[in-house]
């Protein structure tokens, strides 16, 4: 792979995340149309810079996105623009650092999720949806979330797999060789 396509492909995504954040704060949705750019341009890509290894490339991205993110989109956990976002970047940068960036924005998501949901509903919010959790398990029943607890916040999730592509992106061998050929390149070199 040519750091040229590595370059462009850490751009690109970069500012498709960019522009998914904005749109999931702002309006809690990631637009279909950014999701098909960013999963036409990982074809476009890697068809162009590898041919057929690269279409499988970027399928095999597509694909492992779809299966890894569909059954939590089913239970409600993520939204349809959030596995499409992940689709597109599964197919702009391949099925391993999608791996990786996948696993380490569940681990963001988790702190991001629980600092703005407090942030929204304060302390006493959170103790009214581990409350919940009890009575559910002691009554043997299920009871939806109240206005104002914690359980029945939508959260943005763009942001938490953002950081975690930045962060799989990081420690990237790839990647790590890419960053210090451009800082050569632009004469920044510690």
């Amino acid at each position: 792979m040519s750091e040229y396509q590595l370059l462009l492909q850490l751009c690109l995504a970069g500012l498709f995340f960019l522009i998914a954040i904005a749109s999931d704060l702002a309006t809690q949705r990631i637009p279909n149309l950014l999701c098909l750019i960013a999963i036409f341009t990982g074809f476009a890509i890697n068809g162009y810079y590898a041919q057929l290894n690269g279409l499988l490339l970027a399928s095999f991205g597509f694909g492992l996105a779809f299966l890894m993110l569909f059954p939590v989109f089913v239970i409600r956990v993520l939204g349809a623009g959030d596995v499409k976002l992940m689709m597109g970047i599964g197919a702009l940068m391949g099925p391993e650092l999608l791996l990786w960036s996948i696993l380490y924005g569940i681990a963001a998501g988790s702190i991001t999720s629980l600092l703005l949901v407090i942030w929204r509903t304060g302390i006493a919010g959170l103790a009214k949806t581990l409350k919940r959790y009890w009575d559910c398990i002691y009554c043997k029943t299920y009871f939806k979330p109240e206005m104002g607890e914690a359980a029945g916040q939508k959260v943005p999730y763009a942001p938490a797999l953002a950081i975690g592509w930045a962060v799989a992106c990081s420690i990237n061998y790839d990647l790590q060789n890419v960053y210090i050929q451009l800082s050569h390149y632009l004469g920044m070199e510690a």
